[in-house]
């Protein structure tokens, strides 16, 4: 495995409000430097943040330290040079170097690296060392590997704190199937542009979720997201909801109304099930893009120029739409620059632990109960399901399951009606093979308990050393440890098993 794979691995299984403090274990054990620190830029402040630094190898908060452009003349320091020139620096005499500055500690040597997105800077990544002349060569491309594997965790973070700050949290949805890490690199690569995408897939595969995803990390991010369904609404009525009406329009507009088009206006239109657009909306919507203009229903002013960026999706096959004359061919090419295709659940269930655990996660904050975790059993009759409502039925177990758990772990009894009933149906039709599943795990368990508590004792709690020495990745690591507990049950219960314990290092 690639030194950048383990880093995602690594990366990936860290919680939004841990990430940073992960990178910079990341950037420490890399480089074996014992100072360090992590600025993330604040564009509400318009200056670099300072949250997280390292000092004698501990990982430490700071309150906000941000740092700006000094009007005194004296060095703004080594971090915003950086963050202006988007290229790494390096400093193995701060003493005679004419852009240090001292923010927490005082350092002989530096080597800083910027955290590039989209090729822009959206923070810096440094190590440091009391001693000058303190790094070899090799130290600038290591710490690089790091911030370009951490960039768009680090990324993902500050949506998610920007959207509950502003209380629309963008669902942040993970996995590690190749058709998630593929669709994952299209959503990069699209993101950065204001190219009109089109998204295809199933009634259910999280088209709007990408959409949002597309948007909140986009350069539009600050402005709004208006979703429209075009299934859902009369061809009336839509017209006037997209383009508006003035008043006197038609009978009942006694208003002027603003349209969806002109509230989305410097953000982002996401238009659902665009393949039930009626044809006389088709052409307007084309003129749109054409032109860049809009024109209220019965207004006899000048177009409205807008600036959009236009996100459609369907479930429908839009290319056979149009050799049915069903959909102008000029609009599909228009808004279809990018195709984006979502594979429907079944296709990657090998990955449906990660998803499930991710909208379990959600449904437990929105319930207040960070503690939840799916059973053995209840992930058992996830994957024997075919979920043919996809990602929406999936999401709607979990707030169901999270509802109904009595107590901290999610069993397969409060999964809702159809895989219960699922469930009872598989132990009836199979008893014989279900008990012998069911004996052969009671015999594994303690072994493979005993086995993994021994291994972290060995290893001091060290879950990446103790992955390396079992032969395993992180990843698969952390699911063995959860699934007999260990995860959870942390330092209290580990202690009192084996014994004196170092704390485990789950990050």
């Amino acid at each position: 495995m690639s030194l950048g794979n383990s880093l995602e691995e690594r990366f990936h299984a860290a919680a939004e409000e841990q990430i940073e403090g992960v990178v910079l274990e990341a950037a420490m054990e890399r480089t074996g430097a014992r100072y360090g620190a992590l600025f993330v830029w604040d564009d509400s402040e318009k200056a670099l943040r300072l949250d997280f630094h390292v000092v004698d190898g501990v990982v430490m908060t700071v309150p906000g330290l941000l740092l700006r452009h000094r009007a005194d003349g004296r060095p703004d320091g080594i971090a915003l040079w950086v963050f202006r020139h988007h290229r790494p620096y390096r400093s193995d005499d701060t003493s005679r170097d004419p852009h240090y500055a001292k923010y927490l500690v005082d350092v002989r040597s530096i080597v800083a690296v910027p955290i590039l997105y989209q090729r822009r800077s959206i923070g810096v990544l440094s190590v440091s060392s009391a001693q000058a002349h303190a790094f070899p060569e090799t130290t600038e491309g290591e710490l690089g590997t790091v911030a370009k594997s951490a960039a768009k965790f680090l990324r993902r973070a500050h949506m998610y704190r920007a959207g509950a700050k502003a209380k629309r949290r963008p669902f942040l949805l993970k996995g590690l199937s190749p058709e998630w890490l593929w669709l994952e690199h299209q959503l990069e690569q699209v993101a950065g542009t204001d190219i009109p995408v089109l998204i295809q897939g199933e009634s259910g595969t999280g088209k709007e979720l990408v959409a949002h995803s597309i948007h909140f990390n986009s350069k539009r991010s600050e402005a709004p997201f208006v979703s429209v369904n075009c299934a859902a609404i009369p061809e009336q009525l839509l017209e006037s909801m997209l383009f508006g009406h003035v008043k006197g329009a038609f009978t009942g507009a006694t208003f002027n109304k603003v349209g969806e088009l002109e509230k989305a206006n410097g953000g982002t239109l996401f238009l659902d099930e665009v393949g039930d657009l009626a044809p006389a909306l088709q052409a307007k919507m084309l003129r749109v893009l054409e032109a860049r203009e809009i024109l209220p229903v019965g207004s006899n002013a000048a177009p409205k120029h807008i600036d959009v960026r236009l996100i459609c999706a369907t479930h429908k096959h839009l290319p056979g739409m149009v050799r049915d004359g069903t959909f102008r061919e000029d609009l599909y090419y228009r808004v279809g620059v990018v195709t984006l295709e979502l594979p429907p659940l079944r296709s990657y269930k090998n990955n449906l632990e990660v998803i499930a655990e991710t909208f379990l996660r959600r449904a437990a904050q929105d319930l207040g109960r960070p503690d939840l975790r799916l059973s053995a059993n209840a992930l058992a009759a996830l994957e024997a399901h075919d979920f043919p409502g996809n990602l929406r039925e999936l999401r709607n177990c979990m707030e169901h399951a999270a509802a109904m758990a009595a107590g901290d772990e999610i069993t397969a009894e409060d999964l809702p009606g159809p895989l219960r009933q699922q469930v009872a149906r598989s132990r009836r039709g199979g008893e014989r093979e279900k008990t012998l599943l069911e004996l052969r795990d009671e015999w594994l368990a303690p072994l493979e308990r005993r086995y993994l508590l021994d291994l972290l004792n060995q290893c001091g709690g060290n879950v990446r050393e103790a992955a390396a020495r079992a032969g395993v990745n992180t990843v698969t690591l952390y699911r063995l440890l959860k699934r007999r507990g260990l995860v959870v049950a942390r330092e209290a219960k580990l202690a009192a098993e084996v014994g004196p314990l170092r704390r485990v290092r789950t990050r």
